[in-house]
């Protein structure tokens, strides 16, 4: 990651890094789709484990990720300052804090799982399931959180390829493992839906081992010597970790827990709404991981001109950022509009269902903007570490305005179901806006700090 002049060089850098943070977050996506798919092949009671294990894991790993993630805009800023020994350490406490977090989840996970499940009232079948996809996936979240910790570190230094390689790479593994765990074949044990789960954590490992080698064994990685050389455990160094990863942490939390209250209100609606409803969330929620991924290489560059002192180049590449992340989900929002019928085809077979989900993604493209809007305003922040004041913006604006106008819409109008989507919609927005307004204050006082110091100086 260099020093850029110019804006196509920025443009340019923004994709170097966007284009394999994209595809990472495809593979990832690929991994739970196998899950879901195959089990769904063993049987549906295993399909219907499978995906309620998920629903419940799915806010704890994005929540804790979050947090862990907070390892790339703060050795981003190390970087940028060129102290590479402030990065080596920012990286080794957040293993020792991934070890923490581990042991924390599964002894919550031991008090907690049995209750949920048994709150649900399952079918037996699906019951036993879901519990067993849960233990299988328990044995890998120890790789799985150490190995967000090493890519942060990775992307920090602008080398996002290399975890694209590393992801591409562990999928055929991954697809094998659920083959043979499931179905039972080739000798393996037949484990039904729980064979996703130790298939997963199977790959973690792997793909643990695999980034920890290269970050050991290859330059510019193994020049910060990360995994050698231990020290104590820093209390200051974790502190500084979590001040800034538990808003990031709780708002990607809030965030998918708001989806899935959303999910869980509209299930009181017929059979028809409820899949037209997982039809269309299935496709927004596989086109925002192209903001998304805008939004990780913005917090890494941010950061890396921050720490360079570069503010200028930081708001350069803030606007850009985000401007390019509303361009992108303008195009994809109308290319849903335009083929909706088409897109909302590969999900059901059923008219009635083909029809809604088609109406549903009329929302799409002002949705897609809204939220593109505000994931990258919120990366930029991250970026200058500020996190606190745009997690409680986020929260009252998933909360306090996304739920309410979407419940009050959907009840008390004929807008019934859709009410939801245009409440998602005006939440998102406001998030987008307020965080945005944020954002200018934060770079306005950076500019205004600087000028100062360079009068006094």
């Amino acid at each position: 990651m260099n020093q850029t002049f110019t804006l196509k060089e920025k443009t340019k850098q923004i994709f170097i890094l966007l284009v394999p943070i994209l595809i990472t977050q495809l593979g990832m996506f690929s991994m739970v789709f196998f899950n879901t798919i195959m089990s769904g092949k063993y049987h549906s009671d295993a399909l219907a484990g499978v995906a309620i294990g998920s629903s419940i894991w799915n806010p704890v790993f994005t929540g804790i990720s979050g947090i862990l993630l907070a390892v790339s805009p703060i050795a981003a800023q190390r970087f940028g300052e060129k102290k590479p020994g402030e990065v080596s350490t920012i990286v080794k406490q957040g293993i020792y804090l991934s070890v923490i977090l581990t042991i924390l989840v599964i002894v919550a996970g031991i008090f907690t799982i049995h209750p949920i499940l048994d709150k649900m009232n399952l079918p037996k079948n699906v019951d036993n399931t879901a519990f067993r996809y849960l233990v299988g996936l328990s044995f890998g979240i120890l790789p799985l959180f150490i190995f967000n910790v090493l890519r942060s570190f990775i992307y920090a230094l602008g080398k996002t390829r290399v975890i694209m390689i590393i992801m591409i790479a562990s999928l055929p593994l991954n697809l094998f493992l659920n083959y043979v765990l499931i179905f039972g074949y080739w000798g393996f044990p037949e484990l039904g839906g729980a064979g996703a789960g130790y298939a997963t954590s199977i790959t973690d490992w792997v793909i643990m081992a695999v980034t920890a080698w290269i970050v050991e064994k290859q330059e510019p990685f193994s020049s910060f010597q990360v995994l050698s050389n231990w020290r104590e455990f820093s209390y200051d160094t974790c502190k500084e970790i979590l001040k800034i990863g538990v808003p990031m942490g709780l708002s990607t939390f809030f965030e998918t827990s708001m989806f899935a209250v959303v999910t869980i209100l509209i299930s009181k609606f017929n059979v028809t709404t409820v899949a037209a409803y997982q039809s269309a969330l299935n496709i927004v929620s596989f086109l925002y991981m192209i903001p998304t991924s805008v939004s990780m290489a913005l917090t890494v560059l941010i950061g890396f001109e921050v720490g360079a002192k570069r503010y200028k180049d930081a708001k350069v590449y803030s606007w850009l950022g985000i401007a390019l992340a509303v361009v992108i989900a303008l195009f994809t929002g109308l290319l849903v509009i335009i083929f909706r019928y088409q897109v909302a085809g590969l999900y059901s077979n059923e008219t009635a269902v083909i029809n809604l989900t088609a109406d549903f993604l009329i929302f799409a493209l002002f949705f897609q903007m809204s939220d593109a809007t505000q994931v990258t305003a919120q990366a930029a922040l991250r970026g200058y570490k500020d996190v606190n004041l745009a997690f409680i913006m986020t929260l009252i604006a998933y909360w306090a305005i996304c739920l309410p106008v979407g419940y009050l819409l959907a009840h008390f109008t004929n807008l019934e179901a859709r009410g939801y989507w245009i409440g998602l919609t005006v939440g998102l927005l406001a998030a987008g806006i307020t965080l945005s307004g944020r954002l200018l204050y934060i770079q306005k006082r950076k500019f205004t700090n600087q000028e100062l110091r360079e009068v006094v100086g």
